[in-house]
């Protein structure tokens, strides 16, 4: 009913920049918010940056002032312009997004996208 397809990830070098994309598409009525996550091996899933229909944002602290999240123009779509990447952001990044459908207008379901690979060598 509703996929979320990211693409954008790859090998890049310590202070680096990387630019992740990610498109929402399906029976959409619509998206609250829309965010990134990432897991590193052997570590928990954590938020990485999340922005919100009214355009708010919150990131990491670890990422703070290195990352940006935006959306398109188009709504269903967000970015995530990464800078200074460090070795320690090495993850598999996934989205995330808050999204109401057409077939059930007053349930908010959260979704996954499939996950993209962000590797920073040292």
């Amino acid at each position: 009913q509703v996929q979320l397809v990211e693409s954008g990830g790859g090998l890049v070098q310590a202070g680096g920049s990387l630019r992740l994309s990610c498109a929402a598409s399906g029976i959409i009525s619509s998206i609250n918010a829309m965010g990134w996550y990432r897991q590193a091996p052997g570590k928990q899933r954590e938020l990485v940056a999340a922005i919100r229909s009214g355009g708010s944002t919150n990131y990491a602290d670890s990422v703070k002032g290195r990352f940006t999240i935006s959306r398109g123009n188009a709504k269903n779509t967000v970015y995530l312009q990464m800078n200074s990447l460090k070795p320690e952001d090495t993850a598999v990044y996934y989205c995330n997004s808050a999204i109401t459908t057409i077939l059930a207008p007053g349930l908010e379901v959260e979704y996954w996208g499939q996950g993209t690979q962000v590797t920073v060598s040292s």
